[in-house]
């Protein structure tokens, strides 16, 4: 399977499986979850066939581990913003995570801290490398630490995907730096 292809699988299962599952015909279950074959024959229905053999590459190359698979299932690991519950338990953040942003969303952010938007979490990496990534996607990257230490002392929960990402409702002003 060719990069551009696994890149374009990749966007539709996350746009259906995050955002519009039932652009497709499909009922994701409380915890995000949906049949393999289901979700097979509602894509090749709206004229998107996958085969299994690209959601397994799919799935397993994805160097973001956007995607779970358990038991013939399927769910995107996070970001949604269709109301799902993943049933992370609360986690022990690392001292500091990072929020990888753009410099025009920095006015906002020193007034509001983080927030959701229109998904249910505010997304922190684990590392500057990864914030970086993730900022550059809407322009030049600004990356923010966060005190996640300090958050958790405060009483903020914080919670871990499976693929990594930490994952909590807001971070407050107090608790960031520019670096």
């Amino acid at each position: 399977m060719d990069e551009r292809r696994t890149v374009k699988v990749s966007k539709y299962l996350s746009k259906h499986l995050r955002h519009q599952p039932d652009r497709l015909g499909i009922t994701l279950d409380a915890q995000g979850w949906v049949e393999v074959d289901e979700l097979l024959r509602a894509c090749a229905r709206n004229g998107f066939t996958i085969t299994p053999e690209e959601l397994d590459h799919v799935v397993a190359a994805n160097d973001k581990q956007r995607f779970a698979v358990e038991g013939g299932r399927i769910r995107a690991s996070q970001g949604h913003s269709v109301t799902v519950n993943l049933g992370l338990p609360p986690a022990v953040p690392p001292p500091y995570l990072y929020h990888g942003t753009v410099a025009r969303a920095l006015d906002s952010i020193r007034s509001e801290g983080l927030r959701p938007m229109n998904r249910h979490h505010v997304h922190l990496s684990p590392d500057r490398a990864t914030a970086v990534r993730v900022g550059a996607r809407r322009g030049v990257p600004v990356v923010l630490s966060v005190d996640a230490g300090a958050m958790h002392r405060a009483g903020h929960l914080v919670h871990v995907s499976d693929n990594g990402v930490w994952l909590t409702d807001s971070v407050p002003p107090a608790f960031l730096r520019l670096r």
